[in-house]
């Protein structure tokens, strides 16, 4: 009887998130074809050979020691910024952040300039944690910011020792912050290309792209990008159990204060050396690095008729690659929240896949695809954003599902009672509640379209030249003092959405 009431406030949500699942699909349909095509004798001497037993491997063990290492690290962070008596907490808040501004194959760059013996699995790990930790660390401190106190002072009033509180009362309440960061960070070291590349550590990304290079739509390639899309699913279905089912909005406000600082005393100094270390390894190296190139180059390399048409077009594919994204993203997400079942898990499941995908299987899909059934379409601005489109739904469906976790279904509900059709029931309360978020997400977004490459360069219209496509290209002929300048720009671009991250955060966390 409770599913028929409330069934009017799913129905609106399904048709779209039904038609975006079935969009997210084409790049998995068009690896399935290959394979049918290709014949079992081909797929067998493809993938069942010791080179791929090798870059398995190497991605399970780049995954396994990254994302509990970048766990341990975050929660640690975030814990001694937010929740302790660190001095110059609001500053190192915002440098734990900055990281996100630096593209990841910049990062590696970087570290391959100033220490060329960093190299394979060590070089990834590290250089993997510096750029992506920050994904981690902002929904943590956001949540930790927003905790209610009640809780902990009544299991200290029970005689909980303060280890015992946190394992007990606060860690179980950064489950979902926690589990949305690391599903971000493991998509990511699935489909990542240029960090591994210049660090010399193969994964099935570095691979899949090798083989492109080389033999041009050659089924190698896409049988490879099969198996990747089996460890994404493997990585999803993970972060669901490990999820749960729990809601953690309530209705009221709570205790509208934040919880006591803790003292740290005679270790003040000594924890101020974890933040004061990550900000000189994330930040520190990159900025360095290009400072280095920019002196070495001299004003010669600061050619405006190349920088100034790459910087307007990035700016304006991320803008509009963003708000497409995040509107597409907005039906299974809410389905999520408030209609958790079997389909709305495999609807889920279309979107997160293609963000283990490397971008050139997503655009490889595409040029397939319209140069065979849409011609028209072909090397069009509309494929172009289509393929943002897949590749950063994940981005924006994790925030978003957080966002609308903390409004209370309640408000949607009692709106539906009073007349509102459920569009505008859910528009009048939800939605409005979870644009913090939204706007976030779209943040985050606008960041991977600002950096993406390999999608970009096989399906951007003619003449169009991003910065992270120019700087590709002078750092592929070892210019570097001529690729500095688009690696500042891709930074100083970026900067402002890693401030609208920030602030969207510190909002949503207010008590």
């Amino acid at each position: 009887m409770e599913t028929k009431r409330h069934a009017p406030l799913h129905l609106p949500m399904i048709i779209p998130a039904i038609i975006i699942s079935i969009l997210s699909l084409i790049p998995l349909g068009f690896i399935v074809w290959i394979a049918i095509t290709s014949g079992w004798d081909t797929v067998r001497d493809l993938v069942l050979r010791p080179k791929v037993a090798e870059l398995l491997f190497n991605t399970l063990i780049l995954v396994a020691l990254t994302l509990p290492i970048a766990i341990a690290l975050t929660v640690s962070l975030a814990w001694l910024i937010e929740r302790t008596n660190l001095p110059f907490a609001r500053l190192w808040s915002w440098l734990m952040v900055a990281p996100l501004a630096i593209p990841a194959f910049v990062h590696s760059y970087a570290w391959a300039s100033v220490m060329p013996t960093l190299h394979g699995l060590p070089g990834a790990v590290m250089v993997s944690i510096l750029a992506y930790f920050p994904f981690l660390y902002l929904p943590i401190a956001a949540q930790l910011r927003r905790l209610d106190p009640t809780l902990e002072e009544t299991a200290a009033s029970l005689g909980h020792t303060p280890i015992a509180i946190f394992i007990t009362v606060i860690l179980p309440q950064l489950r979902l912050a926690i589990c949305g960061g690391a599903l971000l960070i493991g998509l990511h070291l699935l489909a990542e290309y240029g960090l591994f590349v210049l660090m010399r550590f193969d994964t099935f990304a570095t691979a899949i792209v090798d083989q492109f290079q080389a033999v041009y739509n050659g089924p190698a390639a896409n049988l490879l990008g099969g198996v990747l899309v089996l460890l994404c699913l493997v990585l999803l279905r993970l972060e669901v159990f490990l999820r749960g089912d729990e809601r953690y909005a309530r209705v009221g406000s709570g205790a509208a204060r934040h919880a006591p600082k803790w003292r740290l005393g005679a270790f003040t100094w000594i924890a101020a050396l974890l933040p004061t270390a990550l900000t000189l390894l994330a930040v520190g190296v990159p900025i360095f690095t290009l400072t280095r190139w920019l002196i070495s180059g001299g004003a010669g390399v600061w050619r405006l008729d190349g920088i100034v048409p790459a910087l307007v077009q990035t700016a304006a594919l991320a803008v509009g690659g963003a708000l497409i994204t995040t509107l597409a993203a907005l039906p299974i997400a809410w389905l999520s929240i408030r209609a958790p079942s079997r389909v709305q898990r495999a609807l889920e499941a279309c979107h997160y896949y293609v963000g283990a995908l490397p971008g050139v299987i997503v655009a490889l899909a595409l040029v397939t695809i319209t140069v065979r059934v849409a011609l028209p379409l072909y090397q069009t601005m509309a494929t172009l954003l289509l393929a943002y489109l897949l590749m950063f739904l994940p981005r924006a469906l994790v925030g978003l599902r957080a966002s609308i976790a903390q409004a209370p279904i309640e408000l949607e509900r009692a709106a539906v009672s009073l007349g509102k059709p459920p569009l505008v029931a859910i528009w009048k309360t939800t939605l409005r509640l979870a644009a913090p978020g939204a706007a976030a997400s779209a943040a985050l977004v606008a960041l991977g379209i600002a950096n993406e490459l390999t999608g970009t360069l096989m399906l951007a219209p003619n003449g169009t030249r991003t910065l992270a496509m120019r700087f590709w290209s002078y750092t592929s002929e070892l210019n570097f003092a001529a690729a500095a300048p688009y690696a500042v720009l891709m930074v100083v671009l970026s900067l402002p959405l890693v401030l609208l991250l920030r602030l969207e955060a510190d909002r949503e966390s207010k008590p």
